[in-house]
This record gives structure tokens, C-alpha cells and sequence, in this order.
């Protein structure tokens, strides 16, 4: 009787571990990033941190039916701080707190055309940190404004070129060498004006490979699981790059016949870096050189520069993307699906379309739905803007891509 009634325990409790099992699995599951092997930190996230990531896939309808393919995006604007930069300040502050080379209450600076900059300033405050942004003076109002609202120090700077030491990227590592040193004086006893400076860490987004690791740990994996690796293509537009090579690598390494491209806006290189292997843009012959070497409407992405991070991408190809088909594309999707998205989440929907009509019917397109049209009211989406570029909206469907197809 003892021998049954203890058998009868056993197996009540084998039960019991293998429910619990199954709902950890399932809730481990359900969090996305918890169950892919990523590398974690050694800090607890709390609070607001706890919601960067595990954003959901959505379906696009009106580019899906008509393409026939399954066009999917990545809704990062659904991030806290509203736009794919989250995941990218959170890795850039963790990493830099748990190396040490940036310490709580100390000064996180970076040069940003905003969303890296708002991201920044969200992580860094919630993680006890002050933040001192360098924007250049043409960026959307609306993105100094929510960086004010947010406590973080801001600097607006005329646009130059990468190499000026103006340049608001240049500036901003300045700052913070600036703060490491009054951090380091007052250590040695030299600078006692400064007791409460913490020194100062450079982000440095654009070479920090902490911004591919976000993408490479995190949102590749999400996308892996999300789809459970039935994609057959992925595409982005790239500025600091992180975002491209993280997924691209990641995907690839997961099923080599992913393909992963490229679209590009008006003035950047990487079109070319891609598809001939030569950094070089028509916009730089001589004399059509603007002032501005990103000769775009679209925030956030172009380059002429090749970055740590882009060089890590895995690319099959790339496409180019005009402003007009950024613009067009932007207000189709308010249209037809509710869709408010910025101006480089307009871009690669574009490139989704292209990469969509080179594969045929059938497949699955993922992309990047990087934030909102809340950040772009007075450029992108500011009628006299536009109306001065030449760039007010008129299409009723997708003509402006060339498409006959009804919509």
C-alpha cells in the first residue's frame, strides 16, 4: 500500500514538473527574445525597458494582395520610445554600464538626426543617466522638442560633411571626451568644481557594434520565430547599418536561401556599394553636389560612408527608392490600412513592393516599420513642404511604382 501511495506521489509529481515545463516554454515562447539563445545582460530591466522589443508582425494587406505575395512588417514604431532605436540605446547603455565605461548618473552624448537620440535619452534616464544630443538643424522640429521633453541637453548644428570637425557626429564625441576628462580630473584631486560629474560615454551608433548585436541577438530572432523561418526575403534601407546586418546575418545563418537587399534613398551610396562595390553616388559628380550630401527627404537613413555595422550586412542585392515613392507610398498606407508611418518605414515598404514583384507570387517579404509619421508632421508630412519639392501626393493607388493593378 506505502509502495503504491508513493508511486501514485511520483507520478502526481512528474506531472506537476511537466506542466510547469510546458508553461515556461509557452510563456518563454510568447516573450520572444527569452527562449533564442541571446546574450543577456547582467542589469535587471525594469520598468520601460521591459517593453523594447517583442514587437509584433503585421500583415499589409494592400501590398500583399497586390503583389500576391505576404508582405509583413515589423511594427517598431510600437516600441516605448517609438521607433526601432530603442532596441539599439538599450544594447548601446547596457553594454557600455556593464563594461564600466559608462557609470550611473554619467553623461551618454550622441549625434543623431533624432530617433537614436530620443531612444538614448528614454534608456539612459531610466537607467539614471543624463543625455546631451547633437542634432543637425534640419532634422523635423518635433524631434528636438520630445529630446527636450525627455531632459535630455540638446545642440542643433548646421549640416557638413562627416570629415569637418562639426560635423554634429564629431561634436558630440568632443562632449563626451570632454566630460570623461572633468570625470577623471576630479578623481585625481585636480578639479574640484566638477564633484558631481560622472565623466561621459560616446554612443557612437554609427561604429558601436552594439547596434548590430541589438539587431542580431534580437529582432533577427524575433523575425525568425514570428514567421518560424518561413521568409523568403528580407529588406531595409540602412543609415547607421545596425539594422540591416544584424537581421540579414542572422537570417542567412539560419537558412542560407533567404535573400536580404537593400533599398536606398535619393543621395546615398550604398546602392552602388552593393550592387558594384564602389561607395559612389550620381549626386557626387561635380557640380550637383548639394549642400547637403543627403540629398533626401527621408530622416534617418543614406549614407556615404561604409560603417562597422553596414560592413557585417549579408546582401543579395539592393534597389533604389525615390523621395516621390517614399511620399506616395506613406499616404497610400494611411489610406488603405490605417498605417501612420514615417518616412524610412515609407521607404522600405517601397523596396518590400520591388522585392515582391522580382520574386512573383507566392513568397513572403519581411520589413521594417522603423517608427511613426508623429515625428515627420512638419517635413514629410507638411503640405507646403512638400508642395515647394514638388512632392505633393497625387496618386490614387500604386501607379506611382509603375503597378496597374486595381486598388
Amino acid at each position: 500500500m506505502a509502495s503504491s501511495k508513493i508511486a501514485a506521489l511520483c507520478a502526481a509529481a512528474l506531472v506537476c514538473v511537466a506542466v510547469t515545463v510546458v508553461y515556461t516554454c509557452s510563456w518563454r515562447h510568447r516573450l520572444g527574445r527569452k527562449n533564442l539563445g541571446s546574450t543577456r545582460s547582467s542589469r535587471r530591466r525594469t520598468g520601460v525597458l521591459e517593453a523594447i522589443g517583442n514587437t509584433p508582425l503585421i500583415k499589409i494587406h494592400s501590398l500583399s494582395e497586390a503583389t500576391g505575395c505576404q508582405i509583413l512588417g515589423k511594427a517598431e514604431f510600437l516600441n516605448p520610445g517609438g521607433s526601432v532605436k530603442d532596441r539599439v540605446a538599450l544594447q548601446i547603455i547596457e553594454e557600455a554600464l556593464n563594461s564600466g565605461r559608462l557609470r550611473i548618473g554619467g553623461i551618454v552624448t550622441e549625434g543623431s538626426a533624432g530617433s537614436t537620440a530620443i531612444s538614448l535619452a528614454m534608456v539612459a534616464s531610466a537607467y539614471g543617466c543624463k543625455c546631451h544630443v547633437v542634432i543637425p538643424d534640419d532634422a523635423a522640429i518635433e524631434k528636438a522638442q520630445t529630446l527636450e521633453a525627455l531632459g535630455a541637453t540638446v545642440d542643433r548644428v548646421r549640416p557638413v560633411s562627416i570629415s569637418h570637425k562639426d560635423h554634429f557626429v564629431n561634436i558630440a564625441r568632443r562632449k563626451a571626451e570632454l566630460a570623461e576628462s572633468a570625470y577623471r580630473a576630479q578623481l585625481d584631486g585636480k578639479n574640484e568644481s566638477e564633484k558631481d560629474c560622472r565623466g561621459g560615454y560616446f554612443a557612437d551608433q554609427f561604429e558601436n557594434l552594439a547596434n548590430f548585436r541589438a539587431h542580431y541577438q534580437h529582432t533577427g530572432p524575433e523575425i525568425w520565430a514570428q514567421t518560424s523561418g518561413d521568409l523568403d526575403a528580407f529588406i531595409a534601407a540602412a543609415g547607421t547599418g545596425g539594422t540591416v546586418a544584424g537581421i540579414s546575418r542572422f537570417l542567412k545563418e539560419k537558412d542560407k536561401r533567404i535573400q536580404c537587399f537593400l533599398i536606398d534613398p535619393p543621395g546615398s551610396s550604398l546602392y552602388n556599394r552593393v550592387t558594384r562595390g564602389v561607395m559612389y553616388a550620381h549626386e557626387e559628380a561635380e557640380g550637383k553636389r548639394l549642400k547637403n550630401p543627403f540629398d533626401t527627404i527621408t530622416e534617418g537613413i543614406g549614407i556615404n560612408r561604409l560603417t562597422e555595422n553596414f560592413k557585417l550586412a549579408l546582401l543579395d542585392g539592393a534597389f533604389r527608392g525615390t523621395d516621390r515613392e517614399a511620399v506616395e507610398m506613406a499616404r497610400f498606407l494611411v489610406k488603405k490600412e490605417g498605417l501612420f508611418l514615417g518616412s524610412s518605414s515609407a521607404m522600405n515598404c517601397v523596396g518590400a513592393y520591388r522585392v515582391a514583384k522580382q520574386l512573383g507570387p507566392g513568397h513572403t517579404i519581411v520589413t521594417i516599420l522603423c517608427d511613426s509619421g508623429i515625428r515627420h508632421l512638419s517635413k514629410f508630412y507638411n503640405v507646403d513642404y512638400l508642395a515647394r519639392l514638388n512632392l505633393t501626393p497625387t496618386a490614387e493607388g500604386l501607379e506611382f511604382l509603375g503597378t496597374k493593378e486595381p486598388i
